[in-house]
């Protein structure tokens, strides 16, 4: 494991006024700790040890919360006594609280240490899911659904950030590690939240066992969180705060190239999770099968998640790579149109490949800024107006799957976001950095 470089990030996430683009240090000089005091040359190392520890436990929340409770819908629906029109707005809600919240997170970093501001967020995350499954009011429901998601929408941004800080020289290896780590925990929590829920006699019980997780996430964070007050007592600055300018993607073609890139390819994930299984169940498919087929997309992502941001940070241009998974997603598109049912099997391996865009584009937000407030401006921006594009997708599926009576039109609407996406690709697949097109 790559120990922080010294200027770039110490122990205690309190970014330095440094530039944490820096080149380590080779004079073999033991790093000043937050106070200014010497520290032993292990501590670098425990602190990048202890952080990639809590990132991966922060990842493994991020979709849990949603997948467990898209597990149960039903039953939260009959428990709930929601409307169909109730229950669509909670499949949209999470995209919706990612964009608002994840937008506000820069504001948050520029006065508060990253390890702090996870701790709340994991604190959130769990109590958003607490105060959901234990009232009977729709209201302080959607109000608990909406505090658990903005802790979420605070960690997606703060994971490049840390990557970046920490992991300079890994961050394609890194950023796969908890890409990865977040599938994995979309996948177990969709997988086991109805058995968890039957084994304990109610969905309440099965959704609270997700509230314990993200709670366990909270401890790796509490003494970096503690060391990283001390820090900013003793007179530390953060990077954030101290640049020269303020950098705001939303005036960057770079900026808006990693939105669109980023909010088009969550757009066709969304649609994919929401509707593939239904797609093939209208494809003779029976229930336990389609959901199976749906599940193999997540499944095949996993390693996919680990490997493809390692392998981006290898190429010279993303190009070829970026056109590689359009083609993917294009011919699986192609493929459910004309044979859903012959060839179900090829298209969940071409969407699982396609859909690795979404731990490219994470991975990308670290290649294209060179500073802590450019990574976590980029990160803000990238998924906040990109989370926003997405919430429509779903809804727009479905509007048009009722509409038309079939899945041509649909398939077709993910067909032009698809293009989008790829044009987008374009643009971010060259080297450039955010902080030279302020």
């Amino acid at each position: 494991m790559t120990p922080p470089p010294t200027g770039t990030a110490d122990p205690t996430l309190v970014p330095p006024a440094a530039d944490p683009g820096s080149a380590p240090t080779t004079s073999g000089a033991v790093p000043a700790g937050p106070g200014g005091s010497r520290t032993s040359p292990s501590g670098p190392v425990a602190g990048a040890a202890l952080v990639l520890v809590g990132m991966l436990l922060v990842a493994l929340n991020l979709r849990a919360a949603i997948t467990s409770l898209g597990a149960l819908l039903d039953e939260v629906r009959d428990g709930m006594g929601l409307s169909g029109a109730m229950a669509g707005v909670i499949t949209t809600l999470p995209a919706i609280a990612f964009g608002v919240f994840g937008a506000l997170t820069p504001r948050l970093v520029r006065r508060h240490p990253p390890a702090r501001l996870l701790v709340v967020a994991m604190v959130l995350l769990a109590a958003g899911q607490l105060v959901r499954v234990g009232t009977g009011s729709t209201v302080v429901f959607f109000a608990g659904s909406a505090v658990a998601l903005a802790g979420v929408a605070v960690a997606n941004v703060l994971l490049p950030l840390l990557v970046k800080q920490y992991f300079p020289h890994r961050i394609g290896l890194v950023t796969g590690a908890y890409s990865m780590t977040l599938t994995t925990g979309a996948a177990t929590a969709a997988a086991t939240t109805v058995p968890i829920a039957h084994l304990l006699g109610s969905w309440r019980a099965g959704l609270a066992v997700w509230a314990g997780l993200a709670a366990v996430a909270v401890l790796p964070w509490l003494p970096l969180a503690l060391r990283g007050g001390a820090a900013r007592r003793s007179g530390t600055t953060t990077a954030a705060g101290s640049g020269p300018a303020r950098i705001r993607p939303a005036r960057t073609r770079l900026g808006w190239a990693m939105a669109i890139y980023f909010g088009t390819q969550s757009l066709s994930a969304y649609a994919i999770m929401g509707w593939l299984a239904q797609l093939f169940r209208d494809a003779g498919f029976a229930p336990e099968q389609a959901g199976l087929l749906l599940a193999g997309v997540t499944a095949l992502g996993v390693p996919i998640a680990l490997l493809m941001p390692t392998y981006a940070g290898r190429l010279r241009s993303l190009r070829p790579l970026m056109l590689t998974l359009s083609a993917a997603m294009a011919i699986a598109y192609l493929g459910i149109v004309v044979a859903p049912h012959r060839g179900a099997l090829l298209w969940v391996v071409l969407l699982a490949i396609g859909q690795s865009a979404f731990p490219l584009a994470l991975a990308v937000i670290g290649m294209r800024a060179r500073t802590t407030e450019g990574t976590v401006a980029l990160s803000a921006f990238t998924q906040g107006a990109g989370y926003l594009i997405a919430a429509v997708g779903p809804l727009l599926v479905g509007i048009l799957y009722q509409a038309t009576g079939g899945w041509t039109v649909p398939i077709g609407f993910l067909v032009v976001a698809l293009a989008a996406q790829t044009a987008a690709g374009m643009v971010i697949a060259r080297p450039r950095h955010i902080e030279d097109e302020r």
